[in-house]
C-alpha cells in the first residue's frame, strides 16, 4: 500500500478500532485506487458502527437469554472417540456447566497436539504418540507368582512392552527401588524377584508391595492415560486423554502454537489470562456447534470477559464472579442472602443502586434502556 494511501485510513484512527485499521492496510491490495479505498473504509465504518451496542441496551440479560434458552435444550450427550472405548469426552450442557462454574476438576480433560510441518508424517505421530502415553509398573507386569514358604515375590515382565520403550528390568528396579524398601531385590531379564526379610507372619507385605509398585511412572508424561492419533484435513494430530501442557511443550517437534488443553485452568497457568479468555470462548463454541445450535459469538465473549476480567479465571459462581460484585442485593438475590446482608450490614457497606438486580428487588424503574435517562428540569 503506498505511503498517502496508509495516511488516508490512518486518518480513520479515532473512529475504526487499530485492529481493523491494520487488517484494512493489509489485506488492500498495492493497485487499490484513492476512490476504491475510501469506498471500502467508509463501507467498513458504516458496518463497524451498525455492529455497535447502543447505550443503554442490556447487553448481559441478552446474553444470558441466548445462551439459556437453547442450553435448556441442548441434548445431554457424551461423545465416544471411534475403537476407543475408554476415550469419551463430556459434551453437552455438562460441559457448557464445567466452563462457566470453571471447575478445577473436570471430568474428561484431553490436548489436541500438532506437530511441525517437518514431523507431520503418520510413522513418526505414531511413535511420538507411544512415547509420551504414560505407562506405569503395573503395566509391565505379564505375571505375578508368589511363594508363601520362600517369603517371595517374582513379577514376569512383557518383554513386547519393554523393547517397544527401549527399557530393560534394572530400569524398572530402579524405579521401584524406593517403594521396595525391606525387600531384598533380585534382577533378571524378564523378572523382578522380591523377598521378604521380615517374620513369616507379616506375608502380608507382600500384597502390598504389589498395590504400592502398580501406579509407579515408568515412562511417558504423567497424567496422559490414552493417546489417538488421528487425520484432519492434511496433516496428523494427536487426541489425548488426560493433560499436562507445560511438558508437552518442552518437545521441540510440537507445534506450540497450535497445541490446545481443554482445561481452562491448566491454559491460564501456562499461557495466561488472555489465553484462558480465548479457551473459554473456543470450547463453550466448539460444543454449541456440536450440538447444532446458533448462538452469537459476542454473547459468549462477553460471558468469557466478565470470567477472566480480574486477571485470574473465575466462575459464574457464589464462589466466583458474584463475590466479585459491588452490589450487597445483587449478591444476596444469587444464593446464601442471609449471610451477604449480615455481613454487609456488620461492614456498613452502601448498595449505589446501579444495576438491574437490586432495582427490581426494591421495585424501581431499572437504568437500562428507557429507565436510563433521567429529566432534570429547573424549578423557579
Amino acid at each position: 500500500m503506498r505511503k498517502e494511501h496508509e495516511e488516508f485510513v490512518d486518518s480513520f484512527e479515532g473512529q475504526l478500532p487499530p485492529s481493523i485499521i491494520a487488517e484494512i492496510k493489509d489485506t488492500c491490495p498495492a493497485s487499490v485506487t484513492k476512490e476504491q479505498l475510501k469506498e471500502i473504509v467508509e463501507l467498513t465504518l458504516g458496518l463497524y458502527k451498525h455492529c455497535r451496542v447502543n447505550a443503554g441496551e442490556c447487553v448481559g440479560l441478552v446474553s444470558a437469554e441466548s445462551i439459556g434458552e437453547p442450553g435448556t435444550q441442548m441434548t445431554l450427550n457424551t461423545f465416544h472417540f471411534a475403537g476407543v472405548s475408554e476415550m469419551n469426552v463430556t459434551t453437552g450442557l455438562p460441559r457448557i456447566i464445567e466452563i462457566f462454574d470453571a471447575q478445577k476438576e473436570i471430568k474428561t480433560p484431553m490436548m489436541e497436539i500438532y506437530m511441525k510441518p517437518s514431523h507431520n508424517d503418520l510413522e513418526k505421530v505414531k511413535k511420538f504418540a507411544i512415547k509420551i502415553k504414560e505407562v506405569v509398573f503395573g503395566d509391565f507386569g505379564a505375571e505375578y507368582v508368589l511363594n508363601i514358604f520362600e517369603q517371595s515375590m517374582t513379577i514376569k515382565l512383557n518383554k513386547a512392552l519393554l523393547s517397544e520403550r527401549g527399557l530393560s528390568s534394572k530400569d524398572l528396579a530402579a524405579a521401584v527401588k524406593v517403594k521396595s524398601k525391606g525387600f531384598n531385590m533380585e534382577v533378571g531379564n524378564d523378572f523382578l524377584t522380591f523377598v521378604h526379610k521380615g517374620k513369616p507372619e507379616e506375608i502380608r507385605q507382600l500384597y502390598d508391595l504389589r498395590e504400592k509398585m502398580r501406579p509407579v511412572k515408568i515412562d511417558g508424561l504423567k497424567g496422559i492415560t490414552q493417546v489417538l492419533p488421528v487425520k484432519r484435513g492434511d496433516e496428523y494430530i494427536i487426541l489425548t486423554l488426560g493433560t499436562n501442557l507445560e511438558a508437552i511443550f518442552e518437545y521441540p517437534e510440537v507445534d506450540i502454537s497450535r497445541t490446545m488443553s481443554n482445561d481452562i485452568h491448566e491454559v491460564y497457568n501456562v499461557l495466561g489470562i488472555e489465553a484462558a479468555r480465548q479457551a473459554v470462548i473456543n470450547e463453550v463454541f466448539k460444543v454449541i456447534e456440536s450440538q447444532g445450535l446458533n448462538i452469537d459469538i459476542r454473547h459468549i465473549m462477553l460471558v468469557s470477559d466478565i470470567m477472566c476480567i480480574t486477571g485470574a479465571v473465575k466462575g459464574i459462581t457464589r464462589y466466583g464472579v458474584v463475590s466479585e460484585k459491588a452490589s450487597v442485593l445483587a449478591r444476596a438475590s444469587f444464593e446464601t442472602p442471609i449471610k451477604h446482608l449480615i455481613s454487609a450490614a456488620l461492614e456498613s457497606e452502601t448498595d449505589r443502586l446501579t444495576s438491574v438486580v437490586e432495582n427490581v428487588m426494591i421495585n424501581q424503574p431499572v437504568p437500562l434502556g428507557t429507565g436510563l435517562p433521567g429529566l432534570i428540569t429547573k424549578l423557579k
